[in-house]
């Protein structure tokens, strides 16, 4: 079995259609022939791959709007990584989830809180950030 994992915690599965399964290693050339795909799945071999999180950028910057599920070896200090790059979901090994307990992942679940790239982008429009 396998948990998934959202913003709200450890969930069950509620998914019935077919998944398209994409490895980590699809050509991103490729990715436009699924854009009409009601539910694409890409794999996370190890936590260390992170060319998934491209594959999900370039679907949703393609217009994707179908479900879109990290599986496999996405650790809890990626959960938002994997939001922002437009993943609804994480599906782990429940080996993985007796490691890292629900309520790690929920530590993640505010990804919005705590974007970089928009503080950074929010200090340089009120005026504090200064030229060098």
């Amino acid at each position: 079995m396998s948990v998934i994992v959202r913003d709200t915690g450890f969930v069950t599965e509620d998914y019935a259609g077919d998944w398209v399964d994409l490895p980590s290693d699809t050509d991103p050339e490729s990715l436009a022939q699924f854009g009409n795909a009601a539910a694409i799945r890409i794999a996370f071999p190890a936590f260390s791959d992170g060319r998934g999180f491209t594959l999900a950028r370039l679907l949703r910057l393609q217009g994707f709007q179908g479900r879109l599920r990290a599986e496999g070896h996405v650790i809890c200090e990626q959960y938002a990584m994997a939001r922002r790059s437009g993943f609804d979901e994480v599906e782990i090994s429940e080996t993985l989830a007796d490691r890292q307990p629900e309520e790690l992942w929920l530590t993640r679940a505010d990804w919005r809180a705590h974007d970089y790239q928009s503080r950074v982008r929010g200090s340089i429009s009120s005026g504090l950030h200064t030229e060098a």
